[in-house]
């Protein structure tokens, strides 16, 4: 009987995915006021520039890019970094790799669509669009992002598959 429900439930969890725009259900996670107030600050103090999204996320598309536009269920293959307000940078796997954007941090899943294939935006995460209250952990257990933390991402959207 597990095993028939289990595969039942694989089964539901594939005809669920989305391939067509027209089937895409939009991420419309929103960082609250504070959230977006720490990002606005972090900004200011910088003398940076960049754009609002509608969910409280800033970003800065870096080179639009020339071939398709991805959405929120497209899988992309990225390059990325990933550093703190601090200025710490959070190392990555080297290379570049691909995602199902549905399966990742909000702001990624609005982010990415806002640039074409081959180009590269720069998003400025608050906390509740990233990894929220949860502290981020190395293999190690050391902590590499501490909870409730602006993070800021320079995505390159190599393909788009």
């Amino acid at each position: 009987m597990r095993k028939l429900v289990a595969g039942l439930a694989l089964i539901l969890l594939m005809s669920t995915g989305c391939n067509k725009k027209s089937e895409c259900p939009e991420n419309n996670d929103v960082a609250p006021a504070v959230e977006e107030q720490m990002v606005k600050d972090y900004l200011t103090a910088n003398g940076i520039t960049a754009t609002k999204y509608k969910s409280n996320m800033y970003y800065q598309i870096l080179t639009p890019g020339t071939g398709a536009f991805p959405n929120q269920c497209s899988t992309v293959e990225v390059g990325y970094n990933l550093k703190l307000t601090n200025g710490n940078t959070i190392p990555q796997s080297p290379g570049n790799q691909v995602f199902n954007l549905q399966g990742l941090i909000p702001a990624w899943i609005q982010g990415i669509p806002l640039v074409q294939e081959g180009g590269s935006i720069r998003l400025f995460a608050p906390p509740s669009l990233a990894y929220g209250s949860q502290p981020q952990r190395d293999a190690n257990g050391n902590i590499t992002i501490p909870g409730n933390s602006v993070l800021i991402f320079d995505i390159n959207v190599v393909d788009i598959k």
